[in-house]
């Protein structure tokens, strides 16, 4: 029986693979001489320590494996441990290229900003990891970035990594006290910045708040600034990047090899609930995931070029970077994605001859809603994988893409989180792509869904659990000396299973569909209604920019609220409201319709763009929230503040 998402006309796929063979994916089945991706997916999560240890092999991991067995106590999900006899240094292995092939290309709002070539990386890279040493950095300590991306930040990244520190950034937007609150609970010895950053066509200096920063972080030692802006002096009491790179002669660079689970990133988690949690992954475990997500689930070959539109302060961007270990060509850009012109991003895509464009679903929508159409100007022939992520990708998006991007490439929804530094489900170049559908889960990934008695299911809405351990899981939150915070975090609603905090659902196609956060998942009289279910319909309506829905509490049950941002010049007016319980109604459940919907002038949302369900539901409340500053508009919440059609 089709889930109830689907009718029996939504039968033909939008995408279909063409050219199997020659994918990284196909080549490694026939290696394991299997005949299907579903006979490799089963080997994987069955036999998952020797998955591992193959997939290793194929990528070419440069370090020491070790001998079997490759994982310890493999039946506890929290507490078994990869490769415990390996060592590695994760730099090294984002480095092992070191010809003339681009490495980086980077772009601002202005254009095009420069090109490094991969011996260019390795070389420049070698000097800054001497000035660390020289500096007393070692295994260990913690080195930071409060910078924009740009080469410098990958060049920052992977000095630390080579050395054996421990690299965290956040991106230059964020205010002094959301990079105290980050960078204060790790006790950094150096901090990298920039002179500024440029986003929608005007200039910020970054400067003027390292004052304060270092004044409430007292472990900072030293400050490397990177001149980017070029529009303020840099004061002579911090290091001149420019200055490493002309005064020293290093050309090789000394790796420190480390066991497979030494930290590698220090993450942060972006809810409103309190100060973020630090979110520590390991080396090892980030490569090899990373490894086998690009190379077997995005087919990211040596001669590629991987785009991800992201910052410093999104887990997407240590995902891009980790690309450099396939050795393909990195496409970065800093700045607002829509300025100077809502399409630039594809003016990229084609000067740079992109495969691989990666960016948010909001983004997409975006685009959807202005009516722009990139394929009627842009030549985007070697383009074959469009990822999107940060909040699930509507129906209505996915025919946007065939329909005004490109008809023939693979359009890959994928989701997973800064929890694991990676996907719990993702693209498949062998796999067709079906509307509103994600194309499956993540090879060595064991992913179920649970029902509200803790049983799996298929076709069934339900919470995402992984019920195998995997290698890109935290090694443990800092300052948590007995573990009680990260166990809480995601093992203490199931007895040995990861628990993530996502309601979806696992498709006859074997896909899945993401509904949205379980934490902001919605239960009028009980009955439990993803926030995505109500976004799908209501952002069809051509006069709604943007929705977001909540539960308040009333009556002793919970009722649904609507709050709709619509076009500029657009009210809402009584057949607009009708419209909107309408779409909601026929499309899905008398349940979902909301009991009042409002008009806002802005949606509350994240610095990495997914917006906050949960700051609103306490907002309207008059609950706290104790971490304004993990939002890009915290202001936008005075508007939910004593609305009187909520006390009616």
């Amino acid at each position: 029986m089709l889930p109830s998402h689907q009718s029996s006309a939504q039968n033909t796929p939008l995408w279909s693979p063409s050219d199997c063979e020659s994918t990284l994916l196909q080549k490694f089945i026939a290696h394991q001489n299997y005949q299907t991706y579903e006979e490799l997916y089963d080997f994987s999560i069955t036999q998952f320590d020797e998955f591992w240890s193959q997939l290793w092999d194929f990528c070419q991991i440069i370090g020491i494996k070790g001998e079997a067995p490759f994982i310890e106590n493999k039946e506890k999900v929290k507490e078994a441990v990869f490769f415990p006899k390996a060592s590695l240094n994760y730099a090294e292995n984002l480095l092992k290229r070191r010809d003339d092939h681009s490495s980086i290309i980077s772009y601002s709002e202005h254009g095009h900003l420069q090109t490094l070539s991969y011996a260019d990386l390795y070389t420049i890279t070698a000097k800054l990891a001497a000035e660390l040493k020289d500096l007393g950095v070692k295994p260990g300590d913690r080195i930071t970035g409060y910078l924009p991306n740009i080469p410098e930040t990958i060049i920052a990244m992977l000095a630390t990594a080579s050395i054996g520190a421990v690299w965290s950034s956040c991106s230059p937007d964020f205010g002094t006290q959301g990079v105290i609150d980050r960078f204060g609970q790790i006790s950094p010895k150096v901090l990298f910045i920039t002179d500024g950053y440029f986003y929608n066509g005007k200039t910020f200096n970054s400067l003027e708040k390292i004052p304060e920063i270092c004044a409430a972080i007292p472990s900072i030692e030293t400050i490397i600034a990177i001149p980017f802006t070029k529009e303020t002096e840099i004061p002579n009491l911090y290091l001149n990047f420019d200055t490493i790179k002309a005064k020293r002669s290093e050309t090789k660079i000394i790796f420190q090899k480390l066991p497979f689970n030494h930290p590698l990133f220090i993450m942060y988690s972006s809810g409103t609930t309190g100060v973020p949690k630090c979110i520590v992954h390991g080396a090892g475990g980030t490569l090899l995931q990373h490894l086998k997500e690009h190379q077997l689930h995005c087919d990211l070959q040596p001669d590629d070029r991987l785009f991800y539109f992201t910052t410093c302060g999104w887990m997407m961007w240590n995902w891009l970077v980790s690309g450099l270990a396939s050795g393909a060509t990195l496409v970065l850009f800093d700045g607002n994605p829509v300025f100077p012109s809502a399409d630039s991003l594809f003016k990229i895509a084609q000067e740079t001859q992109l495969t691989h464009f990666g960016t948010s679903a909001k983004y997409l929508d975006n685009l959807s809603k202005l009516a722009i159409k990139p394929n009627d100007r842009y030549t985007l022939d070697n383009l074959k994988m469009i990822l999107s992520t940060g909040s699930p990708l509507l129906p209505e998006i996915f025919d946007y893409v065939y329909t005004s991007i490109k008809s023939e490439v693979c359009l890959a929804s994928i989701s997973g989180g800064t929890d694991i530094v990676s996907c719990f489900a993702l693209g498949n170049p062998l796999r067709p792509v079906w509307r509103g559908e994600l194309q499956g889960r993540g090879l060595g990934m064991k992913v179920e869904v649970y029902n509200e008695d803790g049983q799996s299911v298929l076709g069934e809405k339900g919470e995402l659990v992984c019920t195998a351990p995997f290698p890109s899981r935290p090694i443990g939150f800092w300052n948590d000396p007995d573990g009680q915070k990260y166990h809480n975090a995601y093992y203490s609603v199931y007895n040995n299973v990861w628990h993530h905090g996502d309601f979806v659902e696992i498709t006859n196609n074997d896909g899945l569909i993401i509904y949205g956060r379980s934490d902001s998942v919605l239960n009028p009289g009980g009955v439990r209604i993803g926030t995505a279910e109500i976004y799908r319909q209501v952002e069809q309506i051509p006069d709604v920019l943007e929705s977001l829905a909540v539960g308040q509490n009333w009556k002793g049950d919970v009722r649904v609220i609507l709050f709709v941002k619509l076009k500029t010049d657009i009210k809402l007016t009584d057949d607009l409201i009708t419209t909107i319980k309408t779409q909601i109604k026929i499309n899905t459940t008398p349940r979902h319709v909301p009991a009042k919907i409002i008009q806002v002038t802005d949606i509350p949302r994240t610095k990495n763009g997914k917006i906050v369900e949960i700051a609103v539901r306490k907002t309207i409340h008059n609950e706290p929230i104790k971490n304004v500053e993990s939002l890009a508009n915290p202001e936008s919440l005075k508007e939910y503040q004593n609305i009187p059609e909520l006390q009616t």
